[in-house]
Formats: structure tokens, C-alpha cells, sequence
């Protein structure tokens, strides 16, 4: 297997650091990156030349173009791009402000796009690529006090399945991988914030965080094989759930499906006479 150039973001923690980590002990290299240099630092060190530490915050345009563009210079070529840069949000739809969700959303999907857009040129001059998006389990089914994260991956989901359609006939591959529960820190200090709690919220919120603390979390690095193996691959899948949230998700479709067809002939008469049948009507 060729040796492959990774950019990530988010590399200074959690499923950023073990990939990219992962990555490199195979011989891969990897431009990473995170909001502060000193945090990816220490790859250069233990990695040596095969290792680009850039510091990039995601939600700064013009930083995004250069460090993309810096990166594929450096190498000469990207072979992985891999959004994983996010955090959190905890609130109900009526806690969080209007500045809190576009800024949540500022990063997790328009930091995503940003970087896409930077590379895409880059990934279609060469003729490949395989563009990466860190979606969620919560990008296919919700939860309460985190719709706001929720409505991100969603919304990440919707760019990437649009994006594979897009750009295939150019060689670029696209999937979403979609993490459970791990525990990674991910919802601790350093990635969560949260809106001032409503006292009407108070006793779901204290359902909430008891049901997350009785939660089995998956070991992280358990993940990096499967990640691996999903690079490597010569047709990987749109979608990938890392961990056994299957049965839920799965569960969760079928009470969707299951809630259409019951409406189904409502539906149906809500069309009302297409045009071109209304023409031929006529």
C-alpha cells in the first residue's frame, strides 16, 4: 500500500490525535493542524519530517486557504482530507442565543466547508483524493440538550452526501464517519460549551447527564484500524458507523418509515394532479 498524506484538523486531541498518530506509525505523513501550534508541536518531535504542524483555526477564512494550499506545497500532493475540528453545545432550543448556534455552527460545518472548498481545486488538479468528514451518531439520530451539535452534523451529513455526487467523476472519494460514544473527552471542558440552564429544564437536564454518566464509552483507539482500513480502501462507503450504534440508528429508521407509511395516503393526495397529467387530462 502507497504511503498517503494526511491533513487533519483537531489534531491535538481525541480522534484527531490517535489518527493522526496512527497514521504515522504506518509511514503515512500527516499535516496537522490545531487552533494552537504548540499543541500539535510534539508530533514533529516524536515523527520527525513526516509530520507538518500548522496552527489553523477553522473559522478564519483566509488561514484556512493558506494553510491548505501550505500544506499541499509542502508534500506535493493531499491524499486525505479529514475534517475533525468541532465542539459542542449544550442547551434546549429555547436556552442557547442566536450568536451561540451560528458560532457552533461556525465551526463545526462552515469550518468543514471551508476546508473543502480550499482543497477541492488541489484534489481535482491531481486527479484524487478522498475527503473525510468527522460527522456523529448524532448526525443520523438525536438527543435532547444537544439538537444544536445535532443540527451541525446533520447539516455535515447533507454537504458530504451532495459532495460525493459532485466530485466521484474527478476521483475524489467521500465518507462520514460516524462515532458513538468514546471516550475521548469529547463533551469535557476543552470541547463542550453550554447556555445558562433554565430552571424548566432542570429536571431533564438532570435526566440527561445521569443517563450519559451510566454510558458505556468505546476506546478510542480501538477506532484507528478502522479508520485505516476505510483510507485504504478502493471503494469506501459513504457512511461509516465507528462503534454499535447500529441497532439504534437502525431502530430509529424504522420508527421513521414506519410513521410515513401509516400517513402514506395522505401524502399521496397532497401531490394533487401533476401538470403533465393535468395536460393530458385536459
Amino acid at each position: 500500500m502507497a504511503k498517503k498524506i494526511w491533513f487533519i484538523t483537531g489534531a491535538s486531541r481525541g480522534f484527531g490525535r490517535i489518527w493522526a498518530e496512527a497514521a504515522l506509525a504506518r509511514g503515512d505523513s500527516v499535516a496537522a493542524t490545531a487552533r494552537t501550534l504548540a499543541d500539535v508541536a510534539d508530533l514533529k518531535e516524536r515523527f520527525g519530517d513526516a509530520v507538518l504542524p500548522m496552527a489553523l483555526d477553522v473559522t478564519n477564512a483566509d488561514q484556512v486557504q493558506q494553510v491548505v494550499r501550505q500544506a499541499h506545497a509542502h508534500f506535493g500532493k493531499l491524499d486525505v482530507v479529514m475534517n475533525n475540528a468541532g465542539y459542542t453545545l449544550v442547551a434546549t432550543a429555547e436556552e442557547a442565543t442566536e450568536a451561540e448556534v451560528r458560532a457552533l455552527f461556525d465551526t463545526n460545518y462552515f469550518g468543514a466547508l471551508r476546508v473543502i472548498q480550499a482543497a477541492l481545486p488541489l484534489l481535482r488538479q491531481q486527479g484524487s483524493g478522498h475527503v473525510i468528514g468527522v460527522s456523529s451518531g448524532l448526525g443520523l439520530v438525536t438527543i435532547p440538550l444537544v439538537g444544536f451539535y445535532c443540527a451541525t452534523k446533520w447539516a455535515l451529513e447533507a454537504l458530504h452526501e451532495s459532495l460525493a455526487q459532485e466530485v466521484g467523476e474527478f476521483g475524489i472519494k467521500v465518507t462520514l464517519l460516524e462515532p458513538g460514544a468514546y471516550a475521548t473527552g469529547f463533551g469535557g471542558p476543552a470541547s463542550r460549551k453550554q447556555a445558562p440552564a433554565m430552571a424548566a429544564y432542570a429536571p431533564l437536564r438532570e435526566q440527561f447527564f445521569g443517563r450519559l454518566s451510566d454510558m458505556e464509552r468505546g476506546d478510542p483507539k480501538a477506532t484507528a484500524q478502522a479508520v485505516l482500513r476505510i483510507v485504504d480502501a478502493d471503494k469506501p462507503p459513504l457512511r461509516f458507523i465507528l462503534g454499535n450504534n447500529l441497532p439504534w440508528v437502525r431502530g430509529v429508521y424504522a420508527d421513521r418509515l414506519k410513521t410515513w407509511e401509516e400517513w402514506e395516503t395522505l401524502s399521496a393526495a397532497a401531490q394533487g394532479q401533476s401538470r403533465k397529467e393535468a395536460v393530458t387530462a385536459h
